[in-house]
């Protein structure tokens, strides 16, 4: 006998066509669902707008590439998922992800088996299906009975929580207050389970109604069919008709379930904008006279892909978990925003009312939810999108709005006039590029590295380091304004624009090819943001081009030292992926936790370095915790943003003994 299986046993052809029948049904609800959802993206401009390769909500031939390898590394690899931090539950997601996988590709190649000319369900084929499938079943399982204990537990210590707390502390800060979890989402949970286990059942049921010599190979369905011992077709049947109901009632619902993200993650992933994560996209005069309007105030002026990944979000609280607001306390809840946007699409509410304008303002754009999000939503653009509406309309207010005003007349960010530029030039024999000095690199300084007395050292150092190499270099001087990047970051678009198009004109007159900065903001603007602007050079930041100088031995390496913490910065770490050249700088510097692409935010960005706030919550304090707990008596910098925050909260935690130095200064010891 060839190893095999009947298809449909025992059912007749009236049956069939009823099974057909309710699939169609089931299917077809789902289908409606999801078409109203649709409908809701549709508002939204064209997805061509974001040149993600959309094309009438199909990928371009040109895109095709470019999709595939998204959805294997974002979809098939899990590639957010498992660089999750292990609280996130990252193992059990993926048990469950890929146990879902394995007994989705099962049913695949049945129902191709089934409805194909040709038959391969049968011999060796067919015993290592069984014996493949039946294993990875158990990952679904074990992933499900994972979640449901730890969803057990977070709703029991999320009720313990609301208990403790006084009411109206409940009442005016809800959502710091949540029962974690809900009876919606512990039911999905224990449908799919019932669903997992009757699949195991069914195949039980089928071993003790027709048993056949190879059903070993069916290893936990058999094991199940030894216990429950004989079945007869009517008993088989029934076992059938209940696991059709759960699965065609579980098709039906699935788009009111947050589980819906395992349909829509698939299109938001694979159409993921190829962007860089720190740049952001421009609008033009033209956009604001067709629209009457700047950023984001409705629905409707957001993209169509950015709508529809909202609906793709799995509520899984990465983005949250790592947010440097939420954790000292703000209400800024990024999970809660993506929530919030859906809400607003829904009903066409405005997006702003909806969020809350307290929560806009708390976000420094660190990109640490973007760095996290498993489905690729992309919080900040949304985020800084609404703000342009707000800003536009006069919203923004107090020392954030004094620093636009600075950065429009004096083109310096702190308001130091044009003069004060040069001023950390005296005495040093900088070169200028107005004196027709041949250079390789620009050295570009900035607002913090030209006003503010720390960074003004590191400025020092650089072009300190710079001569003892023999690197050609020029300043602008007085001819370099800010970039305008804390005015792009608040929502001041067009400030940031009329910033980029001065800054390139100086640029393109002096023939700039390279530009070397030791800011991590002027860097990623610099070289993600620029180039909508004509700007063509090759830009680095300062760390890179010291371990190059290092690497050809123009320059020593720091000693290594485990008494010095680094920093990441998180416009050069995470956003700008650059975590090698400070640690081939300085070997042997200790990491704090969490660090590299997940370094924790110092506060400094999205225009927070100009707004005030409580020092509880600063997240700065909370960094120089993590920071000093590593017992380190230095601590190595590479942004002049995070040495402004940093300092006075490592300070007056750790004492006035603990330096902050950044690594340039570091380099700078190091070769006399």
């Amino acid at each position: 006998m060839n190893p095999t299986r009947e298809e449909y046993l025992f059912f007749s052809l009236p049956e069939k066509l009823l099974l057909y029948g309710l699939t169609l049904l089931s299917l077809g609800i789902m289908a409606a669902q999801i078409w109203q959802r649709v409908k809701v993206w549709q508002q939204g401009k064209p997805i061509a707008e974001l040149r993600t390769g959309w094309r009438y909500w199909l990928p371009t031939r040109e895109a095709l590439g470019t999709w595939w390898k998204n959805l294997a590394t974002y979809v098939l690899a899990q590639k957010k998922v498992r660089g999750s931090r292990p609280k996130s539950g990252a193992p059990m997601h993926l048990m469950i992800f890929y146990g879902f996988l394995a007994l989705t590709i099962a049913t695949t190649l049945l129902g191709i088996n089934t409805y194909s000319p040709i038959k391969f369900h049968q011999g060796n084929y067919y015993l290592i299906y069984e014996a493949t499938f039946d294993t990875l079943g158990l990952l679904l399982l074990f992933g499900l009975l994972w979640a449901i204990g730890r969803r057990a537990i977070a709703m029991r210590e999320g009720k313990k929580l609301a208990l403790e707390t006084p009411y109206e502390a409940q009442k005016t800060d809800q959502r710091r207050y949540p029962i974690s979890g809900n009876a919606s989402d512990m039911a999905v949970l224990f449908l799919l389970l019932a669903l997992t286990l009757n699949g195991y059942w069914l195949e039980a049921a089928r071993i003790s109604a027709d048993p056949k010599p190879w059903d070993n190979w069916s290893w936990v369905g058999y094991a199940i069919s030894q216990l429950q011992g004989p079945f007869s077709p009517i008993q088989y049947k029934g076992v059938y008709w209940f696991h059709v109901g759960l699965v065609l009632t579980f098709f039906a619902i699935l788009p009111q379930l947050r589980i819906r993200h395992v349909l829509l993650a698939i299109f938001t992933t694979a159409a993921t904008d190829d962007k860089p994560m720190g740049k952001l996209v421009p609008i033009s005069m033209e956009e604001v006279e067709q629209t009457e309007q700047i950023g984001a105030k409705l629905p409707k002026d957001l993209s169509r892909w950015h709508l529809m990944s909202l609906d793709a979000c799995m509520e899984c609280g990465r983005c949250t978990e790592v947010c440097p607001a939420w954790n000292v306390g703000k209400v800024l809840n990024p999970k809660q925003v993506v929530q919030d946007l859906r809400q607003a699409a829904t009903g066409g509410l405005a997006l702003a009312e909806t969020i809350s304008e307290e929560a806009l303002w708390q976000c420094t754009t660190c990109n640490a939810c973007v760095e996290a999000c498993p489905v690729n939503i992309r919080h900040v653009d949304l985020i800084v999108d609404v703000r342009r509406n707000l800003v536009s309309e006069g919203a923004l207010s107090g020392s954030a709005a004094v620093m636009l005003r600075q950065t429009a007349s004096t083109g310096n960010a702190w308001g130091t006039n044009v003069s004060e530029r040069e001023k950390w030039m005296e005495g040093l024999d900088i070169p200028l590029c107005r004196n027709g000095e041949e250079f390789e690199f620009l050295f570009w300084v900035g607002c913090a590295g030209a006003t503010d007395p720390g960074a003004v050292k590191t400025t020092k150092a650089v072009a300190a380091l710079l001569k003892k190499a023999g690197v050609k270099f020029a300043c602008l001087g007085k001819e370099e304004a800010c970039t305008g990047d804390p005015a792009r970051r608040v929502g001041e678009e067009f400030l940031f624009q009329d910033q980029a198009s001065k800054n390139v004109g100086v640029f393109q007159r002096y023939g700039v090819k390279k530009v070397v900065t030791a800011c991590p903001h002027c860097f990623n603007s610099l070289k993600h943001e620029y180039g909508d602007f004509g700007s063509t050079m090759e830009v680095f930041h300062h760390t890179q081009l010291l371990q190059s100088l290092v690497r050809k031995g123009d320059l020593l390496a720091v000693p290594a030292s485990s008494r010095v913490v680094y920093h990441d910065p998180c416009y050069l770490a995470r956003v700008n992926d650059e975590t090698e050249a400070p640690r081939e700088i300085a070997p042997g510097m200790a990491d704090p936790q969490p660090s590299g692409k997940k370094t924790r935010c110092c506060g400094a960005g999205g225009g927070r370095m100009w707004m005030d706030e409580p020092n509880e919550q600063r997240p700065a304090n909370a960094r120089a915790d993590q920071l000093l707990a590593t017992g380190a008596e230095t601590v190595a910098l590479g942004c002049p943003f995070c040495r402004i925050m940093l300092e006075p909260a490592v300070k007056a935690k750790g004492g006035d003994h603990i330096r902050l130095l950044d690594l340039a200064e570091m380099l700078q010891e190091a070769n006399g």
